[in-house]
């Protein structure tokens, strides 16, 4: 898929290019999600505005879903300033401690549809178990295979169990070889 060019006009109006038609910033979204890549531009300067656009759509849909993305997260990102990509991943929460806000937002939002009574609670109970379930904050496609991790091991050079097993076994044949030796020289010189 080739990226869609959007000008912004001095009126902060958006034209798509390709479809020739003025687009809105929910419609940038439905194409992001769409899986398209979307360019922002100046309609005048030709400055890159595509930081900025994508930072208008997140903070409306934090003002109209509210809870969008966790607050360390946004805490994050304000904390990080103008610093790198990698700072930014250094400020923002550990993968843990996503998953606790994850589930806290999770709990957060079924209390809520409880409270409106827009779920019975024991729904809402049995529902925040499965969603919290441990095979759910882990799934297998984390993990690699072992097969994965041998290859992985056998590219740097890293010996596997079995090697080093082998090993183990050569030291001791070795070890038990200069063990005799060692006695059958002290036995000549008595």
């Amino acid at each position: 898929m080739s990226t869609l060019l959007i000008k912004r006009y001095p009126n902060r109006k958006l034209y798509d290019t390709e479809s020739k038609q003025y687009v809105t910033l929910q419609g940038i979204a439905e194409l992001i999600r769409g899986g398209h890549e979307v360019q922002v531009v100046d309609h005048m300067t030709d400055e890159d505005l595509t930081a900025v656009t994508l930072t208008q759509i997140i903070f409306e849909q934090e003002k109209k879903q509210g809870g969008f993305l966790p607050t360390a997260v946004l805490r994050g990102l304000v904390q990080s300033g103008g610093e790198t990509l990698n700072a930014i991943r250094r400020n923002l929460a550990s993968p843990l401690d996503l998953l606790r806000h994850v589930d806290e937002e999770i709990e957060h939002r079924l209390q809520a549809m409880i409270n409106r009574g827009e779920l019975a609670r024991e729904e809402g109970l049995r529902l925040r178990d499965k969603l919290l379930s441990s095979s759910n904050l882990w799934p297998e496609s984390l993990f690699p295979s072992e097969q994965e991790v041998e290859t992985v091991l056998k590219q740097h050079g890293i010996p596997t169990r079995q090697e080093l097993d082998m090993l183990y076994g050569q030291l001791d044949a070795l070890s038990a070889k200069l063990d005799t030796l060692i006695a059958e020289n002290t036995d000549e010189h008595r």
